[in-house]
């Protein structure tokens, strides 16, 4: 583990996901508007790399690597699909042999691992999804977690962090509200 001073030093890993109101994160369920993607664009360009499990690398190559087909998205997705298509990714997996879409693959100790990414120095590390993002609260390596709520419900899963073996305490740091209703609420573990 790392101290606190140490923990001052490193690039933070944010954590951010859509959820429903009644805590499904499938991004079918998730209604996409500007908002949403403006925001999620400016949480990108706020990284310096994305951190990905092979379902969430996977997912957003097939949906945001170029190019897309004229017509296939309004023009307001573009600055998302050009943010993301350009950041430095790391994807975590043992089942993929190789990786493209600047991308390198991540192996091994995944705490040794994301802890080195994290003294590397730099603005920060963007993580999302379900799995990976529950082995990174269970190692204490999320510096930040923003969850979008959505007024909606789904009545379906996944969830989020299903499982996790012991508590994390948050304490809200900051909050938006979109005009579709949904709010943005950003927390940091209490340590």
């Amino acid at each position: 583990m790392t101290t606190r001073d140490e923990a001052s030093e490193m690039r933070p890993l944010r954590y951010s996901i859509n959820v429903t109101l009644d805590g499904c994160c499938d991004h079918r369920a998730i209604p996409a508007d500007e908002d949403l993607h403006r925001h999620h664009t400016e949480n990108l360009a706020q990284a310096d790399a994305l951190l990905f499990g092979r379902v969430m690398y996977e997912m957003m190559e097939a949906a945001w690597r170029p190019p897309a087909p004229t017509g296939s998205r309004p023009d307001w997705m573009e600055p998302f699909a050009q943010t993301i298509n350009a950041a430095k990714k790391y994807v975590v997996s043992s089942a993929l042999e190789r990786v493209d879409w600047n991308a390198e693959l991540v192996r091994g100790d995944l705490g040794k691992a994301v802890e080195q990414l994290k003294r590397e120095s730099g603005k920060g590390l963007f993580v999302s999804g379900v799995t990976l993002p529950l082995a990174l609260a269970e190692l204490g390596l999320i510096d930040e977690y923003e969850f979008v709520v959505h007024p909606r419900l789904a009545g379906h899963g996944p969830t989020l962090f299903a499982g996790i073996s012991k508590y994390v305490d948050l304490k809200l740091v900051s909050r938006l509200e979109f005009a579709s209703g949904a709010v943005v609420m950003r927390y940091e573990p209490r340590r």
